[in-house]
């Protein structure tokens, strides 16, 4: 791929409402057959960064010339991407389905968390305080420390029991309920949930035809 990822379309559907939500979407098809892996290489990483607006353009385009120079290094910073967004699948779809957390995953995510935090200071804003992180682009697993965060962020705000598993069953993304009511069912009403509708009206068709 040549010259800035972010410059082309966009690769990812950022829908979930969560930084670290569409993380853990970026395993398509996650509980199918055939699950596809939207972060095969270092580059996706870095657009995922770009697209997602965790760091600043020139940082992500920074951190695309050091992966190409050292891939080995980014090989192993993308392996640390993929142990992080898996601890942190565990960690929600355990929640969102009333099921018991499994200890090493959290304890997994932690140790990112706490990584983060060790790149990233408070700053003044306008009127309120914001975390920064390191503008490094040397270091090439900075794109996991604003995800890092944001999972540590929601796990310990109360939006947490808004946090909802997509209703379609060739879908299951996360996403963050945040509808009036919070009764959403699916991740994007326009694909998801239109293809639900359809699919129960034919199913009606067909019980009337019967």
């Amino acid at each position: 791929m040549n010259g800035p990822a972010q410059r082309t379309d966009p690769q990812f559907e950022l829908i979930a409402g969560n930084v670290c939500l569409d993380f853990v979407n970026t395993l398509d098809d996650r509980f199918s057959d055939q699950p596809k892996e939207l972060l095969a290489a270092y580059r996706h990483l870095a657009r995922f960064a770009a697209e997602a607006g965790i760091l600043p353009r020139s940082q992500v385009d920074g951190l695309q010339a050091r992966g190409k120079e050292s891939p080995e290094t980014a090989r192993r910073a993308l392996e640390s991407a993929i142990r992080m967004r898996e601890a942190m699948s565990q960690v929600f779809y355990a929640l969102v389905r009333h099921e018991p957390v499994p200890k090493p995953a959290l304890a997994l995510l932690n140790r990112f968390a706490q990584n983060a935090a060790l790149h990233s200071n408070l700053v003044r804003a306008n009127e309120h305080f914001e975390w920064q992180f390191d503008a490094s682009r040397d270091d090439l697993e900075a794109p996991l420390w604003p995800i890092a965060r944001s999972a540590a962020d929601l796990l310990a705000s109360d939006q947490l029991q808004f946090v909802r598993e997509c209703a379609s069953n060739t879908c299951r993304w996360l996403f963050l309920d945040e509808s009036k009511n919070h009764r959403k069912r699916w991740c994007d009403m326009s694909k998801c949930g239109n293809r639900a509708k359809v699919r129960n009206f034919y199913q009606r068709q067909r019980k009337a035809s019967a």
